[in-house]
């Protein structure tokens, strides 16, 4: 069971809240600006005269509540949140009497417009970052037309945040779309590498026993009339990998449906053979009139599931291949279990018509499986004649 870890402080709070609480901490600074603290000659700028007159907390009231009710409104009505936020910005300095927007009034717009940059589609962060900058034009403006003093150089710092802050936004929006776009590329490419996986196995599987059907059934076929008993035999051994085929078949979908997400392949693995089924394999493909000699060197020990079950099909589809276009009676599979690696090498003598690397899938299926573990992979014609294919496994260094 997989414990989902808290998100930090800061995703816990929403924007509102630390909307609301930058209007309280820039306020409160700003007041104490005008007061004399501690160790200071004199206040760093003087009050106005209806800062402390019941005028003055009356717009100061006003201010605290619009900001709340703005805090409340951000995630629902953003644009709405942002007007009302600078409309608690122009409350505050009407009680300040300076010459334009502070910036300290100014930056709880910032914070909700770097949220809603992030958060809002494009044109909604685009027309909040609008409204942000016009809003203290738009103040400059009345002063002039009302001939009340301004002070342009606080406003362009004003602006200056103002555009800061959208950028940080939108930074913050490119960086979650393109999370997302990988995210889903991701699971693109599991949702392909599991088809491709589910492919190989069911090619590995279905070519073989197809190929031992084949040979089966034209060896029953030629000699029905001659030899009624060797033909039944065939028949019999048509009906077995048949079976087992399909027996095969359910068992791996039924492990595919009951997989549970991010699980390994285990309940897969538990149902695939494995180099111990060479021998098996060997005697079946002989049986259908193919002799296949099997030569083991090195000390066979237990491999990992995939490594297992990637050897034993790279044997399989080779054989295969040998049965269905090598017109050879026989081939060599030599393993060599190495404490670092394990090596497989299948030959025949046959002049294939194709040699697989054409329109068929079984040495690309091959050279996949070998990839994914890491491996090397030849399959070229040997110079005598006949076909040579080769891989080496490495092997984890933990289970060595």
């Amino acid at each position: 069971m997989h414990v989902t870890p808290p998100l930090p402080l800061i995703k816990r709070v929403p924007p509102g809240a630390w909307t609301a609480l930058a209007w309280c901490a820039c306020t409160a600074l700003t007041y104490l600006a005008r007061v004399r603290l501690p160790g200071e000659w004199g206040p760093e700028a003087f009050p106005a005269f209806q800062l402390y007159r019941w005028d003055g907390l009356l717009f100061l009231a006003l201010a605290a509540g619009t900001t709340l009710w703005a805090s409340i409104l951000l995630g629902r009505r953003p644009l709405a949140a942002l007007w009302l936020l600078l409309l608690a910005a122009i409350l505050v300095t009407g009680n300040l009497a300076v010459g334009g927007i502070p910036l300290l009034q100014s930056l709880p717009v910032d914070v909700a417009l770097c949220f809603l940059t992030a958060v809002q589609p494009r044109r909604t962060g685009n027309i909040a970052a609008a409204t942000a900058l016009g809003m203290p034009a738009a103040y400059l403006v009345l002063r002039v037309l009302c001939g009340w003093p301004i002070a342009l150089s606080a406003e362009l710092v004003v602006v200056l945040c103002t555009v800061v802050a959208w950028l940080i936004g939108n930074s913050l929006r490119q960086s979650q779309e393109h999370a997302r776009q990988l995210a889903e590329r991701t699971a693109a490419q599991a949702v392909t590498a599991e088809r491709l996986r589910i492919a190989r196995e069911l090619h590995d599987m279905v070519a073989h026993s197809i190929g031992i059907i084949a040979l089966q059934a034209g060896a029953a076929g030629r000699v029905i009339e001659t030899q009624p008993a060797r033909a039944r035999q065939a028949l019999r051994e048509v009906e077995l990998t048949g079976r087992e085929t399909l027996s095969g078949l359910r068992r791996m979908l039924g492990a595919l449906r009951q997989a549970e997400p991010g699980r390994e392949d285990g309940a897969l693995g538990q149902s695939m053979p494995g180099l111990a089924d060479v021998e098996r394999l060997a005697e079946a493909t002989t049986a259908a009139g193919v002799r296949v000699e099997v030569r083991w060197r090195g000390e066979r020990r237990p491999l990992p599931p995939e490594i297992d079950l990637s050897a034993f099909r790279i044997v399989q589809e080779s054989v295969t291949n040998v049965v269905r276009h090598a017109g050879s009676g026989s081939c060599r599979v030599s393993i060599d279990c190495r404490p670092e690696e394990v090596a497989i090498e299948v030959v025949d003598a046959g002049g294939r018509a194709q040699n697989g690397g054409g329109q068929g899938y079984g040495l690309t299926g091959m050279r996949e499986r070998v990839a994914l573990l890491h491996g090397e992979f030849t399959a070229a014609p040997r110079p005598g004649g006949g076909f040579r294919v080769a891989a080496r496994l490495p092997v984890p260094a933990g289970v060595r």
